[in-house]
């Protein structure tokens, strides 16, 4: 037997260290060569470790959300026979010999069986101890009082029954006005009727307290906001949008797209925003604060920020100011899948010069979003709702939406800010200028 030490290796240019942020193995376990180890996540992305060599894992570098050097120790793996480094290394990966991985492959089917039975047991253990302090669920289909119903289940919708499950109330002890119980009933009792007023339905809805570890994305999210939020003085501006003409011409557009992408707001937004910056560059920049500089882009990379399993993404349109409606619809999509399923390249994740952070239909009132540093400004939409205007002395319904814009104060004036929203707000209101050289 012998030890081999898989180090972290160089997995990107100037990085000097990578977080862990899932282990796959644990020790005592036994992996085969190619076996995934851990991920680990850079500024730039999450890679996935493999096993170099087949053994059994005697250490590990250390938790989930702990920050390693590369070139330190990630894992340590009991191996069958000695294992040459210098030949794993020059192979270009680091895998034993022909001779040596036989021995290896041996040593570890053997491990993995007796795994495998170990396993097996403890299953098997754990369901006899489960059958044993679980018994079996009875139904008790009279749930109404025999003195308060006759003996008959009390009547009521399922939504009742489930809201009176909710706030644990019996519903035999409560009084229908009619042939069942409604809501209505179900309020007076808790009002008036039950002398106890609201009552929750006990400790078994009581969560327990959790203590959650900031690891990988969430940990990188609020290292990024914190950052912005102590370096950037934010402020913010929201104007109201009449969306009216822009949303009648995008289900026109949507009744006769043919093979092409349904269109969401976004993409009209979207050239709206480009259509808009050129006369206020300072907006469409970025700002590094050591050295004083502000570099004003003539290309809009667009950041699109993305709620994800793993947090907030902000994957970015290239060059959004040469793409069409239908190329924005398209890369919209492409982008924001690949965000929620992980597969988003670092370069896909990196680069913006003006982000939009949209919340969609939960989009509220207004928002005053954080920018996405070193950029120095960040727009958000927010719901479209029907609401009256006076128009020409008439009251019509109109389709209204506010947009809020925080900005970086060290950078953009307050009064250029409102001055690009307005510009903005005429492109949107006026809808044929999004289609004009």
């Amino acid at each position: 037997m012998s030890t081999y030490i898989f180090n972290l290796p160089d997995i990107g240019e100037g990085i000097a260290e990578a977080e862990i942020v899932k282990w796959h193995v644990k020790i005592g376990d036994v992996v085969a060569e190619d076996d995934q180890l851990a991920d680990v996540m850079t500024d730039k992305a999450t890679v996935e470790m493999e096993a170099p060599v087949s053994g059994k894992i005697i250490a590990v570098a250390g938790e989930e959300g702990d920050i390693i050097a590369i070139g330190s120790m990630l894992v340590e793996i009991e191996v069958a026979g000695d294992v040459d480094r210098e030949e794993l290394e020059a192979s270009g990966k680091e895998s034993a010999s022909a001779g040596k991985a036989e021995a290896e492959v041996e040593f570890s089917k053997q491990d993995i069986e007796i795994k495998n039975k170990l396993d097996a047991s403890r299953v098997k253990v754990a369901a006899q101890k489960e059958s044993k302090e679980t018994p079996a669920l009875k139904v008790d289909k009279t749930d109404a009082k025999p003195s308060d119903y006759g003996g008959k289940k009390p009547l009521a919708t399922p939504a009742v029954r489930k809201r009176a499950a909710d706030l644990g109330v019996d519903l035999s002890e409560v009084k229908a006005q009619g042939d069942h119980i409604r809501h209505s009933d179900l309020d007076a009792f808790l009002n008036y009727g039950s002398g106890q007023g609201y009552r929750p339905s006990g400790a078994s809805r009581k969560r327990k307290d959790e203590t959650i570890k900031v690891i990988g994305m969430r940990r990188k999210i609020a290292q990024n906001m914190a950052e912005s939020k102590r370096n950037i003085p934010h402020f913010s501006y929201v104007d109201e949008m009449d969306m009216t003409e822009l949303e009648d011409l995008r289900a026109d557009l949507n009744a006769n797209r043919g093979e092409r992408p349904k269109l969401t707001m976004l993409p009209l937004l979207i050239v709206a925003i480009c259509k808009s910056l050129p006369q206020f560059p300072m907006l469409n920049a970025i700002y590094d604060d050591e050295a004083g500089i502000v570099t004003r882009h003539g290309a809009v990379h667009l950041g699109m920020a993305t709620q994800t399993d793993q947090g907030l993404m902000v994957p970015v349109l290239r060059n959004a100011q040469d793409m069409n409606i239908w190329q924005l619809a398209t890369e919209i999509g492409r982008l924001a899948a690949a965000a929620r399923d992980g597969t988003a390249k670092a370069s896909e994740l990196s680069g913006s010069t003006l982000t939009l952070t949209s919340l969609g239909p939960l989009g509220g009132i207004a928002t005053t979003p954080v920018i996405n540093r070193p950029e120095v400004a960040i727009i958000g939409p927010n719901k479209i709702v029907e609401r009256p205007m006076i128009i020409d002395g008439e009251i019509q319904a109109r389709k209204l939406m506010n947009l809020s814009i925080s900005c970086d104060h060290r950078v953009v004036d307050g009064y250029d800010a409102a001055s690009y929203v307005q510009a903005l707000k005429h492109f949107l209101e006026t809808p044929v200028l999004l289609f004009a050289d």
